[in-house]
């Protein structure tokens, strides 16, 4: 039996990606059943789940010709899943676990969506890998590779795999301590422990406290001088102790300003994993999910139409899906084609038509400023700000790279990002920023510029 085992993953391994057969086959044993039935067992409920959805008919076939003869194969979880705990406490394990309409609450920080699980989490192509390094730092209690640095932009998955890590940690090892925190409140956090001379407390919590650090949005820290001091000591500390680190952000490490070196080098110590934007099949796939999840019945054809009209990102697909079956519901009328297209085009963004000059005529007639202003040197307050938002809006409805905007305005794409940056914070707390931002929103996509 061992013999045709090792046959079949030595077939399989030469078929499929090196990251993937090490983190989907090779842990997998195989045990003879009754006659000719099989089982693989697999590590874990997730593990099972996409063995069998990705690689079940590849195992199945494989083995047949190993044995030369048909076989019924079957997919279970092993009960000594690896897990380093003994059995004994098993049994109180299992009595540890959330509910599934539970909000989870880690053990500092935010709270984990109940659907940000690795289970309502679609793979694609655009996210294969980004999927296998989070479900495999969430699996394994010492892995080879502690740090993922997840990099997409907004609205494709980051904060979704991120807490899919915390709820797989909090299930699997609940007496491990997770940490799911931005690094804005990081931040805050932080200062908060200065004003009230509590600054040891605060370094404790995290040093020593921490098995688990899920930090998200580290360009936030662009400029923050002290609190990247104090966090690349934490992460020294945390990787002196093998904990496991997550870091999602838009940029790449290197591409964030104002960053100190040392805390640089930590973000960019661990293993970057890309996630793209999704094609068309997996945008089915994932309304398809959402829709399931919500219960929402929506026409294959009507989900055709929405993965082939939304393709920005998750957050638009999601959008539009809710907002057919809002319509459909409130209006007491059937799904179709009319509707969807009624939704749509109030969500969809004319980017073909929407241009950086564009944007630049748009700001400088609204702050009344001339363009040659807006790509001076100067410093002037009555410039920076039309200048920040013009960039904001250019990264935000044109596909240009950070780099060609940042040339657009006569700057580097350091402090392009710094303005995006600018804006981004407004939005939070600056009423004026806010309404600013909903004036250009309603131009851009209404078409009345």
């Amino acid at each position: 039996m061992e013999a045709v085992w090792k046959k079949v993953k030595s077939v399989i391994k030469k078929r499929i990606p090196h990251h993937s057969f090490r983190m989907w086959i090779e842990p997998l044993e195989l045990n003879k059943g009754k006659e000719d039935r099989w089982e693989v067992l697999c590590p874990n409920f997730f593990s099972k789940k996409r063995v069998q959805d990705q690689y079940g008919s590849m195992i199945e076939s494989e083995l047949q010709k190993a044995l030369g003869e048909s076989c019924l194969l079957a997919f279970n979880v092993s009960k000594n899943n690896g897990n380093p705990r003994s059995s004994r406490s098993s049994e109180k394990k299992n009595h540890q676990l959330p509910l599934p309409n539970d909000v989870v609450r880690p053990h500092s920080g935010r709270y984990l969506r109940k659907d940000f699980t690795f289970d309502h989490f679609v793979v694609g192509a655009n996210n294969d890998f980004a999927y296998s390094a989070s479900l495999y730092l969430a699996s394994r209690k010492d892995p080879q590779q502690n740090v993922l640095y997840l990099l997409s932009k907004t609205g494709m998955g980051k904060s979704h795999l991120s807490q899919a890590i915390g709820h797989h940690v909090l299930s699997e090892y609940p007496n491990d301590r997770v940490y799911y925190i931005t690094a804005e409140d990081f931040s805050n956090e932080m200062v908060h422990a200065f004003r009230h001379d509590a600054i040891d407390k605060f370094k404790g919590k995290y040093r020593n406290h921490c098995d688990v650090l899920l930090l998200e949005d580290v360009h936030y820290l662009s400029g923050k001088q002290r609190t990247q001091i104090e966090l690349a000591l934490i992460l020294d500390a945390l990787l002196e102790a093998g904990k496991r680190i997550m870091f999602s952000s838009s940029y790449l490490p290197g591409d964030i300003p104002k960053l100190d070196d040392k805390l640089r080098s930590r973000l960019s110590y661990g293993l970057i994993s890309t996630i793209d934007s999704p094609n068309f099949r997996t945008r089915v796939r994932i309304l398809l999910k959402k829709a399931l999840i919500n219960g929402y019945k929506i026409p294959e054809n009507i989900i055709d139409y929405l993965a082939g009209e939304l393709t920005e990102d998750v957050r638009q697909l999601e959008s539009g899906l809710n907002g057919v079956a809002a319509k459909s519901s409130l209006l007491g009328v059937p799904i179709d084609l009319s509707l969807a297209e009624s939704v749509v085009k109030n969500i969809v963004r004319q980017r073909k038509s929407i241009t950086i000059n564009l944007i630049k005529k748009l700001v400088c007639k609204y702050y009344n400023v001339s363009i040659e202003e807006l790509m001076s040197r100067s410093r002037k307050q009555s410039l920076v700000r039309p200048r920040q938002m013009a960039i904001y809006l250019s990264r935000r409805y044109t596909d240009s790279p950070l780099q060609a905007i940042g040339k657009s305005f006569n700057r580097y794409h350091a402090t392009a990002l710094h303005s995006i940056n600018c804006i981004e914070r407004g939005l939070k707390d600056n009423s004026s920023i806010k309404r600013q931002v909903e004036f250009f929103r309603q131009k851009l996509e209404i078409d009345k510029y």
